[in-house]
């Protein structure tokens, strides 16, 4: 568990005995801890054989190579729950990396690069639509060089759910020079089903520079499925 401490305890996340501590948009709270069903996915063993894949890579690193992750991290830290900076540990900056880039289908790295700019385009638009069987996004431009765009989408939902962040799955790996718009809706129907009219989606975009493995922040947006 982790806490942020003041006064008083001002802040926590994690779990601790039978509780768990987090916040959301009303404040910060406790509850029970509940153990979740685990399905054993395809999509949940591609993540988990990609964690063990870069896990043993890690270890079969030259000390070297190991060194330069190491002395990379104050290069690559991220703000955590409660607004700190925080710097990530060499294997984990290794295993972040190289997981997006797996994810993107790009060669992994074996010592840290240099962080670079992760080149973006505005995601401004997407629709639904049952008959076409489209799920369409539209884009400012297309997918700059050098980058690729991974896209996330959520199933069906009500069209009164706004809170999703537990249902994004990719879905989708749009190449650079990828022009839009661009349908994915064959995609959206072989993760989730059939598209039903009325019903809710989001989806999200997230770029990745293909030399280093950084991410760009998420885009997302919403859009009801018409018939």
């Amino acid at each position: 568990m982790k806490a942020k401490f003041g006064a008083i305890v001002v802040a926590g996340s994690g779990k601790i005995n039978g509780f768990v501590a987090s916040r959301n948009r009303a404040g910060a709270y406790f509850r029970t801890k509940v153990t979740p069903v685990n399905p054993q996915t395809a999509a949940q063993n591609t993540v988990r054989s990609r964690l063990t894949t870069n896990a043993q890579a890690w270890r079969g690193l030259s000390e070297a190579q190991r060194a330069s992750w190491n002395a990379a991290v104050s290069s690559f830290a991220r703000t955590d729950i409660f607004g700190d900076l925080k710097n990530p540990s060499g294997f984990n900056l290794f295993v972040r990396l190289n997981n997006n880039l797996e994810a993107a289908g790009q060669s992994p790295l074996t010592a840290a690069p240099v962080p670079s700019e992760v080149l973006t385009v505005n995601f401004t638009g997407l629709a639904a639509d049952v008959s076409d069987a489209e799920v369409v996004l539209t884009l400012s431009g297309n997918v700059p060089a050098g980058t690729s765009m991974l896209i996330f989408a959520t199933p069906g939902v009500s069209p009164g759910v706004n809170f999703v962040k537990s249902e994004y799955r990719l879905i989708s790996v749009q190449a650079a020079a990828a022009t839009t718009p661009i349908d994915v809706g064959a995609a959206w129907i072989a993760k989730f089903g059939s598209l039903i009219a009325d019903q809710k989606l989001f989806v999200k975009v997230v770029f990745v520079n293909n030399t280093t493995g950084q991410t760009s922040s998420a885009q997302s947006l919403s859009t009801i499925v018409v018939a």
